[in-house]
C-alpha cells in the first residue's frame, strides 16, 4: 500500500474512488456473467454443428464411392468463390458470425456427366459450409474466452484489491483525523482551564 496522506482532502478523494469502484464492479460482474453464458451457448452450437457435420459425412460417403469410379471430377465445383461473414457484439466484444459460402454453379455437359453429380455437389457444399461455420464459431469462442479472462481479472482486482485497500485507507484516515480531533478538544479544554485558572488567580491577587 502506498504512503497515505492523512488529510480531509485525501479522505474525500478515497471516498470518491470507493464509490467509483463500487459502481463499476457490478458492470464488470454482469459482463463476466454475459460472457460465460455466451460461451456456453457457442459451445452448444459448435457441438450441434459438429453432429450435423458427421451426418453429412455419412451422406457424402455414398457420393464418394461413386466419385472413386472416375465418372466425374467435382473438386473445382466445391471450392468457395466467396466467404461471407458478419459480426455480433456480446458484452462489448465483437465476435465473427458465419453467414454463407458462395460457390460457382457447375458447368458441365449434361450428356457426359452422370445425373447424381448435382446431388453430390450440393452435399459437398453443405459439408464445406458446415466446416467453415464450425471454424468461425470456435474462433468466436476463443475471442470470448480471452475477454472473459481479462474481465475476471478485473473483477478480482476490484473485489480483492482495490475496494479492500481503499476501505482500509479510509479507515486509517478516519482514525487519524478522529485522534487529531480528540487531541484538539483535549488541548482546548486544557487551555480553557488554564485561562480560567489565570483569571481566577488574578481576581484574588
Amino acid at each position: 500500500m502506498p504512503k497515505i496522506k492523512l488529510t480531509k482532502g485525501e479522505l474525500k478523494k478515497q471516498r470518491d474512488a470507493l464509490r467509483q469502484f463500487e459502481r463499476y464492479l457490478p458492470t464488470l460482474q454482469l459482463k463476466k456473467q454475459q460472457l460465460q453464458m455466451e460461451i456456453l451457448h457457442q459451445d452448444t452450437l459448435a457441438e450441434e454443428k459438429s453432429l450435423a457435420e458427421k451426418k453429412w459425412l455419412k451422406t457424402i460417403e455414398f457420393w464418394a464411392g461413386l466419385l472413386n469410379t472416375g465418372e466425374a471430377e467435382i473438386e473445382e465445383w466445391i471450392r468457395p468463390r466467396e466467404r461471407v461473414y458478419n459480426s455480433r457484439n456480446i458484452a462489448g466484444v465483437e465476435i465473427p458470425v458465419f453467414e454463407r459460402l458462395e460457390f460457382d454453379l457447375p458447368r458441365y455437359d449434361l450428356f457426359s456427366v452422370p445425373l447424381w453429380v448435382d446431388h453430390a455437389v450440393e452435399a459437398f457444399w453443405e459439408l464445406v459450409s458446415l466446416r467453415e461455420e464450425i471454424k468461425v464459431i470456435k474462433k468466436g469462442i476463443e475471442v470470448l474466452r480471452e475477454e472473459l479472462r481479462v474481465t475476471a481479472q478485473r473483477v478480482n482486482l476490484f473485489e480483492k484489491v482495490k475496494i479492500p485497500e481503499t476501505e482500509e485507507v479510509i479507515r486509517l484516515i478516519k482514525i487519524y483525523l478522529g485522534d487529531q480531533m480528540a487531541n484538539a478538544v483535549g488541548r482546548s479544554k486544557i487551555t480553557k482551564k488554564k485561562i480560567n485558572e489565570t483569571l481566577s488567580y488574578g481576581a484574588f491577587a
